[in-house]
């Protein structure tokens, strides 16, 4: 028989332990800092557009008579560019902007058919975003004053005509934001945009790493204040909307949208004051209800500024709409 002889194993010290939960923790904080620095980097970096991105639609092909225009920012730090199609007898103008790293080409059709329906138009990108690069960008803090210098520009090229604004995603949002700080806009459709800068983040961190944003937020909203000069709760549509009213506000969102959370739409029809309009579209993606049904899109747009901006009744559609491009017919159902 073998005998039985008793074993110990070293106890680990409380120091080795110690030094072992510093070490998992440290390797846990580093991780979360990388993720933390990885979305500030992603969200600010510049992007130089690839040279067959700038090769695309003018408002040449569409035969309108677009002018190149340059205008200052608000404050007057850099040259923001953009189209001003001037139409004859015009007595409003529409200020189109496009979204995050969007230039003004992606809004050109849309563009086209603002100016056919008898409005001045004035489209232009977000210095850094679009054909000119080369600087950091952020998600709306800064390209606010943009907006409000494509706002004092609009109404120094016609200063009879009343303003419209259209915006999409982060165009919406920050035109949202600038609305509010800008009584010359009378009207504001918004497409596809945020409630708040942490909301849109937190869902691309949801669908991207399926863990919840609590983890990296903290660090994520430091890293933005020490790379970019701003912290979350300064870009906030969702705090602005409410300041528009009485002037009207239309929100336009698709059901299917995977770069803002369709929620989001809801949210700022909530928080906004009267008149307001809600059209949530079901199977689109993000800024798609345009491309869904065009017809039904400028029905709508046209609309609305025919109403709010030249004061006509309202004209009921023929037949009835596609019950899909509604959308749900109450709040509740979108939630």
């Amino acid at each position: 028989m073998f005998k039985r002889t008793n074993v110990r194993y070293p106890r680990p010290s409380l120091k080795s332990l110690l030094w072992g939960s510093l070490g998992g923790s440290a390797g846990i904080l580093a991780v979360i800092i990388g993720v933390g620095l990885y979305i500030v980097e992603t969200l600010t970096r510049p992007k130089r557009l690839a040279t067959f991105a700038l090769y695309t639609f003018s408002p040449f092909e569409l035969g309108i008579p677009a002018e190149d225009v340059t205008f200052p920012s608000l404050h007057n730090d850099y040259q923001v560019n953009g189209w001003y199609v001037p139409h004859p007898g015009a007595t409003t103008t529409i200020v189109v902007s496009p979204g995050y790293r969007g230039s003004r080409s992606d809004v050109l059709g849309l563009c086209a058919l603002l100016w056919k329906a008898g409005h001045n138009v004035l489209v232009f990108e977000y210095y850094g975003h679009g054909t000119v690069v080369g600087m950091p960008v952020t998600l709306g803090y800064r390209e606010i004053n943009d907006f409000l210098g494509a706002v004092a520009y609009a109404k120094q090229r016609a200063p009879e005509a009343r303003l419209g604004a259209v915006g999409y995603s982060m165009g919406a949002a920050v035109s949202i934001m600038g609305t509010a700080r800008s009584p010359e806009i009378e009207a504001l459709v918004a497409d596809s945009a945020f409630a708040t800068h942490r909301r849109v983040v937190e869902f691309a961190v949801s669908r991207t790493l399926h863990l919840p944003f609590i983890i990296f937020e903290w660090v994520t909203d430091l890293i933005l204040w020490l790379r970019a000069g701003y912290r979350f709760n300064q870009v906030e549509p969702l705090r602005d909307i409410a300041r528009i009213s009485p002037r009207p506000v239309m929100i336009i969102h698709g059901m299917k949208d995977t770069i803002v959370d369709p929620h989001d739409a809801p949210l700022l029809y909530k928080a906004a004051g009267e008149p307001r309009e809600l059209w949530l579209v079901q199977d689109v993606e993000h800024c798609g209800a345009y491309f869904f049904d065009r017809v039904e899109y400028m029905r709508r747009v046209n609309e609305f500024f025919d109403v709010y901006l030249r004061q006509r009744t309202p004209v009921s559609p023929d037949t009835d709409t596609d019950a899909q491009s509604e959308g749900p017919t109450s709040l509740s159902e979108a939630i």
